[in-house]
């Protein structure tokens, strides 16, 4: 399913993080805090202790999964468990086969269609809790394990979710070749982007006017710049924050991202035509883009195809196919 590449020597804004990254607005991790199977077998019974402090035992691997968040989701398939998937939340839709399962709903989810579904295991998501622990603990009191998977801030702790889910699934052999596929293609990157000779500056445009958001430091998207040698010109911002349109004009950045293009027409043209913009770098060399908002900002194994999107659109000089 991923895609083996090389490369030559507001209600917007949560419209779009939760069609993008099915989470929550400030993402933050993802990953196991105790495990008793071995990290290279998928040996059962396994005890897994999730972000809430709940243990759970699987005395078998699991036949029947659903998942809460399309980050999860993603991961699964991508681990080759599709088959066994029963359930998922309204906003996955990647991959193609995702349109064929049941839905549950979104972080106000269906208790009694998760429980009619008979699932192994619920893969539920940090993000989900407050809204969603009377549902969380109305599922656990019927009997269905319920695992609670941390929001995940950088690639590392991405890897150590992938590494979670296969274990509690029996796919951790599918899981340890899933990282180190990722681990290679970032490496590719990084070292290609070395040879950028002049880094450029960009902003990074997640929420559309009226309020402009951006992702500040500890984000995917700001780790991803430092990673292709870029600079976020609000990377002295901490989380996802509103910006100052004047603030941004001021910084005058050589390239700006959108990541809102699925939900909002002509998304670049708008940036490109907003008053007070015109003497903005990335206004008049046109280079304004936009990227796949689910691809730079789901924990899931797709991010190395979003840092490859970034880089070819900040860099088109340099990442080439």
């Amino acid at each position: 399913m991923k895609k083996y590449w090389k490369f030559g020597i507001s209600a917007g804004l949560a419209a779009a993080l939760l069609a993008g990254c099915g989470e929550e607005a400030a993402p933050a991790t993802e990953k196991e805090t105790a495990t008793e199977a071995p990290a290279a077998e998928a040996a059962f019974p396994v005890t897994l202790t999730d972000e809430v402090g709940e243990e759970i035992v699987l005395e078998e691997e699991p036949d029947a999964i659903v998942s809460m968040v399309p980050s999860n989701t993603e991961i699964a398939y991508e681990l080759g468990l599709g088959e066994k998937m029963v359930g998922l939340s309204d906003f996955d839709n990647y991959p193609e086969e995702t349109a064929d399962v049941e839905k549950i709903g979104g972080q106000e989810f269906n208790v009694e269609k998760i429980i009619s579904l008979q699932p192994d295991i619920v893969l539920a998501h940090e993000s989900g809790l407050g809204v969603g622990d009377a549902g969380l603990q109305q599922l656990r009191d019927a009997g269905v394990k319920v695992f609670v998977v941390n929001n995940a801030e950088t690639f590392e702790e991405v890897y150590e979710t992938i590494e979670t889910i296969g274990k509690a699934t029996g796919a951790t052999e599918e899981a340890q070749a899933e990282i180190a596929e990722m681990k290679e293609e970032v490496a590719e990157i990084e070292e290609q982007a070395k040879t950028v000779k002049e880094p450029k500056s960009v902003f990074v445009e997640v929420g559309a006017e009226p309020e402009i958001y951006t992702t500040g430091s500890g984000t995917f998207m700001d780790e991803m710049l430092t990673m292709i040698n870029a600079e976020n010109v609000a990377g002295d911002l901490k989380g996802w924050v509103s910006m100052d349109p004047e603030a941004i004009v001021e910084k005058n950045p050589d390239v700006i991202l959108t990541t809102y293009g699925y939900y909002t027409p002509d998304a670049t043209e708008k940036v490109l035509s907003r008053s007070g913009f015109g003497e903005v770098t990335a206004v008049k060399e046109k280079a304004v883009f936009d990227v796949n908002s689910d691809m730079v900002t789901r924990s899931g194994p797709r991010l190395t195809d979003g840092l490859m999107e970034m880089a070819k659109a900040i860099y088109p000089e340099v990442f080439s196919e």
